[in-house]
């Protein structure tokens, strides 16, 4: 049966983060000021990248296009929310859900798939310096960037197209402040076990992956440089250990979240809230306060126009 006949539902009602006026206009504030200082800051790493010379490295723009992602990535959930917040009844269209749910995982599956390449990054940076600078070409800078844009449209894809074959004929209340898979396939007005397999797979399974292998790669690294005294390793480990935080804030919510059965939990929509709001926002500014070139760019960029 086409979707036009069997989805009856045209809306559905976010019932949002909590019902407690106090505790929404405290989050409010919270999310407001914590995104009017920070995603300023994202975009700063994007111009300080951009216009100094001296941070052409691959690391460098894979930093840049980290913060443009991330950026992006809260775009898509926090000024909805923010204004829901004011709102008594929040609602949100099927077309509009569909849509917030299809670049929270575009944008979400391309940030993982960046996390590991910058990962292959600093395995071949430190482990075989010699070839650096031949595998990690501006060619190949720029084919493993476009490989991690049609890997996260793919994931995404995978994931509309199995919600759009689900009918939608009853209950319309999203039990969240946003439209993603779990809260959505439950209103399906079929069985939707299969179906939950499959988005496990699609989602959880990835991001499973993803991060075991990302902590092998880091750890190999780790052994490597490990009880090295020299300046270089020094720098290697700090910026090891820094992807490592980025990796544990970035895939930790997102295994909690879709790795299991899709059952609500009462940690579920405070970990959605960081995963989706918060994280995004602070992953770049992790990597900036531990990158010395970066913060000194920053300051030469400031005074430059403050001159």
């Amino acid at each position: 049966m086409e979707r036009e006949n069997s989805t009856e539902v045209t809306e559905f009602i976010l019932l949002g983060l909590t019902k407690s006026r106090d505790v929404q206009l405290l989050v409010f504030v919270l999310v407001l000021a914590f995104y009017l200082i920070i995603l300023p800051g994202n975009f700063l790493i994007i111009l300080t990248i951009r216009s100094d010379p001296g941070l052409t490295a691959p690391l460098y723009f894979f930093l840049g296009n980290l913060a443009f992602l991330d950026a992006s990535y809260s775009f898509i959930v926090a000024p909805r929310m923010l204004v829901d917040f004011l709102s008594e009844k929040k609602i949100i269209s099927y077309r509009g859900c569909i849509t917030q749910l299809f670049f929270l995982h575009f944008l979400g599956g391309g940030e993982g798939l960046l996390l590991v390449v910058m990962a292959f990054d600093r395995y071949i940076a430190i482990c075989r310096p010699l070839h650096y600078s031949t595998v990690m070409n501006p060619r190949a800078c720029y084919g493993l960037l476009l490989a991690l844009w049609l890997g996260g449209f793919v994931h995404s894809m995978i994931q509309v197209a199995l919600i759009l074959h689900l009918p939608f004929c009853g209950p319309n209340q999203l039990d969240n402040f946003f439209c993603d898979v779990p809260q959505v396939i439950k209103l399906a007005c079929t069985d939707t076990f299969v179906m939950e397999l499959l988005m496990v797979f699609n989602s959880g399974l990835m991001t499973l992956l993803c991060f075991l292998g990302l902590l092998v790669s880091y750890g190999v690294i780790l052994c490597l440089v490990h009880g090295s005294s020299s300046e270089g390793k020094n720098k290697a480990l700090s910026t090891c250990t820094t992807h490592i935080i980025v990796i544990f804030l970035m895939f930790g919510p997102g295994i909690f979240i879709y790795t299991r059965p899709f059952r609500a939990f009462p940690a579920d929509k405070v970990v959605s809230l960081f995963h989706t709001v918060i994280f995004p926002l602070l992953n770049p500014v992790i990597y900036t306060l531990r990158n010395q070139e970066v913060k000194t760019s920053m300051r030469r960029l400031f005074n430059r126009h403050i001159a």
